[in-house]
């Protein structure tokens, strides 16, 4: 199969203990920097201040910007995708459907909420065209697993109906929870309420 624009994001992945380390330091300083400035103002100079990592030996790991946002973008969709695997165990009719899309919703949100940098690397992802390609990759693998737990339970659909139905239904679950998380709590929760009524009840087109 052809490579994902993550996997073509360059970067170094040591295998030593000690370059890990280091690799695993570079990344965790970015999550520091990218909580206090956001991903606009992050540069690869705010690395080298705080960790005194010299620039050489950081551009031996990560060539750019782009590369350490990737990198950890990688990483927090896997988390997500590991969200939505578990809620699709819940999913054993038709009539399961519309709460388990809320589950989803619930699960994404909490997980904006949990790590709030996500949110300045979602910004990213969108400023940026490789980046771009990243969320457009994760969207693929949603849809997939989304795809794959409701083939059972709509046998007469056909592939691009069905993957449309689910395709359509994760980008508006993105949607609405990226809106809430801008919100006051109170105000997410409503929301967040008045959407999940909103979510389908069938898988019928």
């Amino acid at each position: 199969m052809p490579a994902t624009q993550g996997e073509r994001i360059a970067r170094l992945v040591p295998s030593q203990q000690r370059s890990r380390a280091r690799f695993e330091q570079i990344l965790a300083c970015a999550i520091e920097i990218m909580a206090e400035k956001g991903s606009d103002a992050f540069r690869m100079s705010d690395i080298v201040e705080r960790t005194g990592i010299a620039f050489g030996s950081l551009y031996q790991y990560f060539p750019d910007k782009t590369a350490i946002i990737g990198t950890l973008a990688e990483r927090y969709n896997a988390i997500g995708r590991e969200c939505v695997v578990k809620e699709l165990q819940r999913l054993h009719t038709p009539d399961d459907l519309q709460a388990v899309l809320g589950h989803i919703t619930d699960s994404y949100y909490q997980f904006f909420i949990d790590e709030p940098v996500v949110r300045d690397i979602w910004h990213a992802t969108q400023a940026d065209r490789a980046l771009q390609a990243l969320d457009e990759d994760d969207f693929a693998v949603l849809t997939a697993l989304l795809t794959h737990a409701l083939r059972a339970l709509a046998p007469h659909l056909s592939e691009k109906v069905l993957g449309e139905f689910c395709r359509l239904n994760l980008v508006l679950i993105a949607a609405a929870v990226r809106h809430a998380v801008t919100l006051t709590p109170k105000e997410a929760r409503r929301v967040l309420a008045r959407f999940k009524r909103l979510l389908p009840g069938t898988i019928e087109p």
